[in-house]
C-alpha cells in the first residue's frame, strides 16, 4: 500500500483559510476555556457549550455563502485528502501497479487493484505531495505522458478482466514541460479520451480536489461524473484565465466566478451527474467521515452501472459527451 500520505502533518500547514478567521477565534476561546478548567479544576461546560454552538452556527453560515474563489482555496487546501488517503481508508488490500511499459513510471498518477467490500475494482488517480520532497516526487500532481499511458494500460487491464474502473481527479493540469511535450503529452491525453469512450466496463470518475484542463479530462471520460462539494473542475485555472483575458492575475477571483467551476455550477450545467457533500469545513476537517461517504457513494454508483450491458454502457457514455454544450436559443 502506498503510505506517503498516511500521516497527515497538521503542523506544517494551517488548517484554516482567511475567510475562516472568525471561526478560528471562537475555537481558540473554547480551547483556552478547556485548558483553564483543566488547570484550575473548575467546570466550564456551559460556557463551552454556548461557544461551540455559536462556532457551529457561524461555520454553517460561512460555508453556505462561499464564493467561487473560496471553493478554489478549499480544493487546493494542503491538508485535503488525496487519492492515496482515500484508498487507504476505503480498502486494506490495494495493490499498486507501476509503469507504462514504454518509458517510465510516473508517480503523479497512482493506480492498481483493490477491493471495495465485495467488489473488485481498478482505481486510478492523480497524486500530489504533502511536503517539498513528496511534491518533487509527484511533480505537484501534474502528470507526464507516461502517467497517462500508465493509466490507459491499467484501464485496458480492467477491461480484460471485466473489472469496473474508478478514477480520482486532482490535478492543476498536465505537466507542460519541454520533455513532456517531446514525449507526446497531447497524444497521450487524446488517446486516453478515445480509449475511455469505448471501454466496455463501467467507468466512474470522481473529482476530489482540483480538476484542471485536459490533465483532468484524461481520467474523466466516465459513465458517471461525480464531484466532492468543494472540488473544482475547469478548462483552465483562474490565474491562467485572468492572465489571458485581462493580462492581470489579480483578476483571478473574477475569473473563478466566470469559469463556473464549482460543483453546484457544473451540476446545473449538466457537466457532472452528482455532488457528494463534504463535512462542514471541508474534507480535510474530517477525512475519515469523508472517505466513508465517498466509499458508500462509489459502491452505490457502481451497483447502478453494473446493470448495463457493455454495448449499452458505451452507447450511453458516448451520447453523454456528444450532447454536452447543446442549448436552445430563443429566437424572439
Amino acid at each position: 500500500m502506498t503510505t506517503d500520505n498516511k500521516d497527515r502533518p497538521g503542523a506544517a500547514a494551517s488548517p484554516f483559510l482567511d475567510f475562516e478567521k472568525p471561526i478560528v477565534e471562537l475555537e481558540r476561546k473554547i480551547a483556552e476555556l478547556e485548558q483553564l478548567a483543566s488547570v484550575q479544576k473548575i467546570s466550564v461546560d456551559e460556557e463551552v457549550k454556548k461557544l461551540s454552538e455559536k462556532a457551529d452556527k457561524l461555520r454553517k453560515d460561512i460555508y453556505s455563502k462561499l464564493t467561487a474563489w473560496q471553493h478554489v482555496q478549499l480544493a487546493r487546501h494542503p491538508l485535503r485528502p488525496y487519492t492515496t488517503d482515500y484508498i487507504g481508508e476505503m480498502s486494506d488490500d490495494f495493490m499498486e501497479l507501476h509503469g507504462d511499459r514504454a518509458f517510465a513510471d510516473d508517480p503523479s498518477i497512482v493506480g492498481g487493484l483493490m477491493s471495495l467490500d465485495d467488489k473488485r475494482i481498478v482505481i486510478i488517480g492523480h497524486q500530489k505531495g504533502r511536503n517539498t520532497k513528496e511534491n518533487l516526487l509527484r511533480n505537484f500532481g501534474m502528470p507526464h505522458p507516461e502517467g497517462y499511458r500508465k493509466a490507459r494500460r491499467l484501464m485496458k487491464l480492467a477491461e480484460k478482466f471485466d473489472l469496473p474502473i474508478v478514477t480520482m481527479i486532482d490535478t492543476p493540469g498536465a505537466y507542460p514541460g519541454i520533455g513532456a511535450e517531446e514525449r507526446g503529452q497531447a497524444e497521450a491525453i487524446a488517446r486516453n479520451l478515445r480509449e475511455m469512450s469505448g471501454l466496455t466496463v463501467p467507468i466512474l470518475s470522481v473529482v476530489i480536489g482540483e480538476g484542471g484542463s485536459g490533465g483532468a479530462l484524461a481520467l474523466g471520460v466516465g459513465d458517471r461524473i461525480l464531484m466532492l462539494e468543494y472540488a473544482i473542475y475547469a478548462v483552465i485555472s483562474p490565474e491562467g484565465c485572468a492572465a489571458i483575458l485581462w493580462k492581470n492575475q489579480e483578476k483571478n477571483k473574477d475569473a473563478a466566478e466566470a469559469l463556473k467551476l464549482t460543483s453546484r455550477n457544473l451540476l446545473e450545467l449538466g457537466v457532472i451527474d452528482r455532488v457528494i457533500d463534504e463535512p462542514v469545513g471541508g474534507a480535510h476537517r474530517d477525512p475519515k467521515t469523508m472517505a466513508a461517504e465517498l466509499k458508500r457513494v462509489i459502491y452505490e454508483e457502481l451497483d447502478y452501472l453494473q446493470h448495463f450491458e457493455p454495448a449499452k454502457l458505451v452507447e450511453k457514455r458516448r451520447a453523454k459527451y456528444m450532447n454536452m454544450g447543446f442549448f436552445a436559443e430563443d429566437s424572439a
